[in-house]
């Protein structure tokens, strides 16, 4: 045993002779370009190809190391026998990464990557203006060369469109309102955010189940269709009126369309706004994949350029104060000026149409119309589901069909009956005995009033909005008698 650790030392002493031998014959330079030789011949006759892709670029951070990390992360979790776990701040979710130094295969198109995770120590960095980390850190790609077009035209851009989606998925959204009196913020900004946590999905939504999904599948259709829209010459755009009476859920459709879409809202104060420019100002300060809200459009501002004074004529309006005009606002949201950005989604809310202009009504402005009536039987169900977990087949047969025929002859709203609702969801026999009381009380004071008479509908209310012009408006045309009468001043 003694003899083979002599042997071993011996053995040691030679190898650090000829290592110090090599580095006086073979000076570091020399070394090093040989290396590089050799590697050359490696890769040379190697049928792979190698691309690094660091965290840092220079003094700047690698978005396309931010964005392979957060792509890894999806199916990592599946494939990897070591993990790391962050979360990223505005993040609702934990990320699953590749951990340092380990591997991952991925497959695009039929063919197969190899990703490497690489963290070495930096070694004594040099004076610079922002300080740099202690790990130097980047992913490396490994592919065969003929594999190389395809992976780096498509592959890469696959990857940065995978991880902008998982990003918004993850991030928690955010409603922006703009700020008093135009003022901005402490980064120079017009807006102001606040985490957007409203709870409302197309699946909570009081509303006709085959009208939900006709709204969902012309939102899907609009959020991928890029192609169409740059296509067909068209702003990537698209404009939401939603009319009726108050309480029928016209906020938490805006809600669900932002939940449904990962968007981020804008919520837009017109009174807040002194004028045209800083109206384009807010729009230009606004992000893509977004949802621009401007609620209760009628009772906002005096949207027209021209209005009436006393004696029928027409003047124009008052310098102080807010001066946004109609054309203005048409131009805010189908201008040259609504094309600075892509994927938004414009809101209108109202809760009388036909006071708006026909000309804010009209597609390419708000595209589609979504009347957003009173309860009715559909929507019931879904309203007795959310806040009593009942079913239709836990109703008995005749109180289901009592509570059909009475919500047909009762105005009342989304919103009355998730009050009462949700006063007595501790007894549900008592909240359906007592909306049922409810809805046969009023039908029977609706009947006495005799104001179930013939009414206007919705859709026919609509009709009306844009067929007649509005006085005041741009598009209205002077009477006769109103051009005598300016013709002899």
């Amino acid at each position: 045993m003694k003899e083979y650790w002599s042997y071993l030392a011996s053995l040691l002493g030679v190898l650090a002779f000829c290592q110090t031998l090599l580095q006086l014959i073979f000076p570091p330079q020399l070394r090093f370009l040989s290396l590089k030789f050799l590697n050359r011949i490696f890769h040379l006759f190697s049928s792979y190809c190698y691309f690094d892709i660091t965290e840092i670029d220079g003094v700047n951070t690698n978005e396309l190391y931010n964005a392979v990390q957060l792509y890894l992360s999806s199916f990592v979790s599946i494939n990897g026998s070591r993990l790391s776990l962050t979360r990223a701040l505005n993040s609702s979710a934990i990320t699953i990464g590749l951990s340092n130094n380990d591997c991952i295969i991925d497959t695009f198109g039929g063919v197969t990557v190899l990703w490497e995770h690489v963290v070495i120590q930096r070694q004594s960095q040099t004076f610079t203006w922002r300080p740099l980390p202690d790990e130097k850190r980047g992913f490396t790609l490994r592919m065969k060369k003929k594999d190389k077009s395809l992976i780096l035209h498509s592959y890469l851009d696959y990857i940065m469109d995978k991880s902008n989606e998982i990003r918004r998925n993850n991030q928690d959204r955010l409603l922006y309102t703009n700020s008093r009196g135009g003022s901005l913020d402490s980064r120079g900004h017009p807006w102001e955010s606040v985490p957007f946590k409203h709870p409302s999905t197309f699946d909570t939504l009081a509303m006709h189940p085959v009208k939900k999904q006709e709204i969902m599948h012309d939102l899907k259709d609009f959020a991928n269709g890029q192609s169409f829209y740059h296509k067909t010459g068209r702003a990537w755009k698209r404009g939401y009126l939603l009319y009726g009476p108050p309480g029928t859920g016209k906020s938490s459709m805006i809600a669900a369309i932002a939940n449904y879409l990962s968007y981020d809202i804008y919520d837009l104060e017109l009174t807040e706004v002194h004028n045209n420019s800083e109206l384009r100002k807010l729009l230009m300060k606004t992000s893509s994949k977004s949802i621009i809200v401007i609620e209760d459009i009628d009772c906002s501002v005096n949207l027209t350029n021209r209005k009436k004074n006393n004696k029928g004529n027409y003047c124009d309006p008052d310098d102080g104060g807010n001066s946004i005009t109609l054309s203005g606002l048409l131009n805010f949201t189908d201008g040259l000026w609504s094309c600075c950005g892509s994927e938004r989604i414009f809101v209108f809310t109202t809760n009388h149409i036909e006071k708006l202009d026909p000309a804010l009504l009209r597609s390419g402005r708000m595209d589609m119309h979504i009347s957003m009536s009173y309860c009715s039987y559909p929507a019931l169900k879904i309203l007795l589901n959310n806040y009593l977990g009942y079913e239709e087949s836990d109703l008995d047969c005749n109180v289901s069909r009592e509570l059909a025929e009475a919500v047909d002859m009762v105005e009342m709203t989304p919103a009355d009956i998730s009050e009462i609702l949700i006063k007595n969801r501790s007894d549900k026999q008592k909240a359906v005995g007592e909306l049922l009381e409810t809805m046969k009380t009023r039908a029977e004071g609706n009947l006495k009033r005799g104001s179930l008479k013939e009414k206007i509908s919705d859709e026919e209310q609509e009709k009306r909005a844009l067929e007649s012009p509005k006085e005041g408006s741009d598009f209205e045309q002077p009477s006769k008698e109103q051009e005598n009468a300016e013709k002899m001043k």
